[in-house]
């Protein structure tokens, strides 16, 4: 890192590591900053987005079913940010088939982002957020995927840095704290996440995401950790009642000012910005989650209009639940699920099938049934 760049002092400070470059340890939270009323505008418009989306969430008929697609959403465009192509449509295939290929490090990727978001959210129901979380969290995003070999669910021993692909410390974007330096800022980090802060919960969320990301405790995975750290924050402050909210969407069609705007609260104290920022990527998430939930109520009511003549229509209803918690399966999967004979369950498929409820998809030696009109709202830009 060049010295020159850092223009402000109270971010943090830098120190050398044990081979002689610069490294940088940020300063605890939460800074002195001066909130002018453009971002407090920026704010009222987050909360009332919020607050939409609650409403909504709050009168959904069966709610842990329709925010499934939420979370897969969140698993793909996190991970998509760290260099993934997998698709929503990829990961549904990779959860129906049961024995995935080989050649599917992406996707298992991503299936990983969904397990650890999924053991957070329940584990906080035992556990405070706090470090000990954080790397249960990563063990879960790590376990057997690129990365998985650079200690998951510990904190590095090492130095690390960011830089191109095969760059060396000395020519790295970003360094962070040594490792005893990192130790400090962790602990000042969890007493943090303890303060009963009265700062609204929202600024809190984007000092935090920053700080995370500035320590980078881990080897690997430290960008989706601190996305999945602002998810288990605003469940953990009741911000929503249904986790409805995520942010990567936002990240990741706006990339490169993402991380723009993280280099310069480092560098420039560039506080305002990036908590800007940060709010208006709720507002836009929040916004963009009410027209998807809408769509995704609308949908289930047509299938249930198109099920209705239908003897059999509290199984087959059954059946569509699922199809929004995990939009592909096999006939296989239908007949271990919902307790029935196989001939059963694939007559039920085929009434689907019949119905343009599921289309059928042959992935090598079998098939899968795929709901591709809750994939298209998952999917869509």
């Amino acid at each position: 890192m060049d010295r020159s760049q850092f223009t402000v002092h109270d971010t943090g400070r830098l120190v050398r590591t044990l081979d002689g470059n610069l490294a940088f340890v940020p300063a605890p939270l939460p800074p002195k900053i001066d909130i002018p009323l453009e971002l407090m505008r920026r704010l009222s418009d987050a909360d009332r987005a919020i607050g939409t989306l609650g409403g909504i969430g709050r009168i959904l008929p069966n709610p842990h079913l329709l925010t499934n697609p939420f979370l897969r959403r969140e698993a793909v465009l996190s991970s998509r940010i760290e260099g993934t192509e997998a698709s929503a449509t990829d990961l549904a295939l990779f959860e129906a088939a049961g024995s995935p290929s080989s050649d599917q490090s992406d996707v298992r990727e991503v299936s990983n982002y969904v397990v650890a978001l999924n053991y957070g959210l329940k584990r906080l129901d035992e556990l405070p957020l706090s470090l000990r979380f954080l790397r249960e969290v990563h063990a879960k995003l790590m376990a057997d995927v690129r990365g998985g070999d650079r200690a998951p669910g510990e904190f590095r021993h090492v130095q690390n840095w960011i830089g191109p692909a095969g760059s060396r410390i000395d020519h790295a974007t970003y360094v962070p704290p040594p490792v005893q330096e990192m130790h400090t800022a962790l602990d000042r980090f969890e007493r943090y996440l303890h303060d009963r802060s009265p700062m609204p919960v929202l600024l809190r969320a984007a000092l935090i995401h920053y700080h995370f990301e500035a320590i980078h405790p881990f080897l690997d995975g430290n960008g989706r950790v601190g996305r999945l750290l602002i998810a288990f924050l605003l469940h953990v402050e009741k911000v929503l009642d249904e986790p409805l909210l995520y942010l990567s969407a936002f990240f990741e069609r706006h990339r490169r000012e993402y991380y723009r705007r993280l280099v310069e609260v480092t560098m420039n104290g560039a506080w305002n910005e990036w908590i800007d920022f940060f709010l208006r990527g709720v507002t836009e998430q929040a916004n963009d989650a009410v027209r998807r939930t809408r769509e995704l109520l609308d949908l289930s009511e047509r299938y249930r209009r198109q099920i209705a003549p239908a003897r059999n229509a509290g199984v087959l209803s059954s059946l569509i639940d699922r199809l929004f918690a995990v939009p592909a399966t096999t006939i296989s999967s239908v007949a271990e699920n919902l307790n029935m004979s196989y001939p059963a369950a694939k007559k039920n498929v085929q009434k689907l099938v019949a119905l343009h409820i599921l289309t059928p998809w042959r992935r090598k030696r079998e098939t899968i049934y795929v709901a591709e009109g809750v994939l298209r709202i998952i999917e869509a830009p």
